[in-house]
């Protein structure tokens, strides 16, 4: 059976994880789009942020836009295979439910 990922696990980072394997492996979402769309602060989308990265889950790259600091965030490789597994855990929950 497969397992949970502690780290992903956690809601919010969960659900930055689902909103970037939605995008082609190529594509990225800025860092504002994100806190918006989670509707979460700056402080605690940074923290989660550095988790996922620490775990090499998530590349967070930055760059100046008309020289304004802009953040852009994708899921790596790694990072997509194992939100599968946790996905695949989790079905097997409900599965072993009924």
């Amino acid at each position: 059976m497969p397992e949970l990922n502690e780290t992903i696990h956690q809601p919010v980072r969960l659900r930055i994880m689902a909103v970037l394997v939605t995008l082609s492996p190529a594509d990225e979402v800025e860092f504002t789009y994100l806190r918006q769309l989670l509707e979460v602060t700056d402080g605690n989308l940074g923290a989660h942020l550095r988790k996922l990265e620490e775990a090499s889950y998530i590349q967070v790259t930055k760059t100046f836009v008309d020289r304004k600091p802009r953040t852009f965030i994708s899921a790596t490789l790694r990072g997509r295979e194992v939100f599968t597994d946790h996905v695949a855990a989790l079905e097997e929950i409900l599965r072993s439910k009924k």
